[in-house]
């Protein structure tokens, strides 16, 4: 009989390894897990203090303000540019469209906002007085009207 050699039997399939540095020093895993407060990012953070400024305005106001949709965006947009009218806009409204089938919106600026910011007190209370002006605005009446804490003099 001819010398026949046994077939190598296959290498079981392997997973990828979570790898580290080659000495040993990087990260194993997350840092932080998703059931602890770290875990939020702070566009997250910025979401609820708008969420938390639009829930005050709506006990007061629900029913003008039912059906507006409250949004947060990165930057607004460069048309029309922020040089024309010399500041950065904070937050803007936008009227409802019935042709495209659209209803009221207003949108908070999240980085102008913070960049105006020192702390997380500064940051809810601009979210606040933003958000004052832009339904006073929807609303064609006085921030004063809206918020009766809004300060004289903005």
């Amino acid at each position: 009989m001819p010398d026949v050699e046994p077939p190598v039997p296959a290498l079981p399939a392997r997973t990828p390894a979570r790898r580290r540095d080659r000495h040993g020093r990087g990260l194993r895993g997350p840092l932080i897990p998703p059931s602890l407060p770290g875990w939020r990012t702070r566009a997250d953070k910025f979401d609820d203090v708008v969420l938390r400024c639009v829930r005050r305005l709506e006990r007061r106001w629900a029913k003008q303000l039912d059906g507006v949709e409250f949004a947060v965006e990165e930057v607004p947009p460069s048309d029309p540019a922020p040089w024309e009218h010399r500041t950065v806009a904070l937050g803007r409204y936008f009227p409802a469209d019935a042709v495209g089938g659209l209803t009221h919106r207003i949108v908070v600026y999240r980085r102008p906002v913070l960049a105006r910011a020192e702390d997380a007190e500064e940051i809810e209370t601009i979210v606040r007085l933003v958000l004052v002006e832009q339904v006073a605005a929807m609303l064609g009446r006085a921030p004063e009207e809206v918020d009766p804490e809004y300060p004289d003099g903005y």
